[in-house]
């Protein structure tokens, strides 16, 4: 039995594939990555595993583009520097008022960061 590869699963591979890894660079546990999807622990576990992907159609999907988005613009505003990006993620943000990291929780709070990073990014 062959597996049709479509654009879409392509997508969904490659999104879960490097949301994998933003939680293995940031050391984000299975909860703080099942909190950002809105995923449960176990459907985190099996993402990590390779077992299941990201649905396109989903949230989690959504949100796992707006983590990439994150990921992005720090790693370039931050010069690849992981451990100045957790750093950043951990340390309380004047403008944001909390830590960034905490505020990845919700959408709202993801959509934020990502766009704080950007425009500074921009600027640079």
């Amino acid at each position: 039995m062959t597996t049709l590869v479509t654009p879409q699963t392509d997508r969904a591979t490659a999104l879960s594939k490097a949301v994998v890894r933003i939680a293995e660079f940031w050391a984000l546990s299975n909860s703080k990555l099942g909190a950002i999807l809105g995923l449960s622990g176990l459907r985190i576990s099996r993402l990590k595993r390779g077992t299941s992907k990201l649905d396109p159609a989903s949230k989690s999907f959504e949100a796992g583009q707006f983590l990439l988005r994150l990921f992005r613009s720090l790693d370039a505003l931050l010069a690849s520097d992981d451990a100045a990006a957790r750093r950043w993620l951990d340390t309380v943000n004047l403008d944001l008022a909390a830590k960034p990291i905490d505020k990845l929780d919700t959408m709202r709070g993801l959509i934020e960061v990502s766009d704080y990073v950007d425009f500074h990014r921009a600027r640079v």
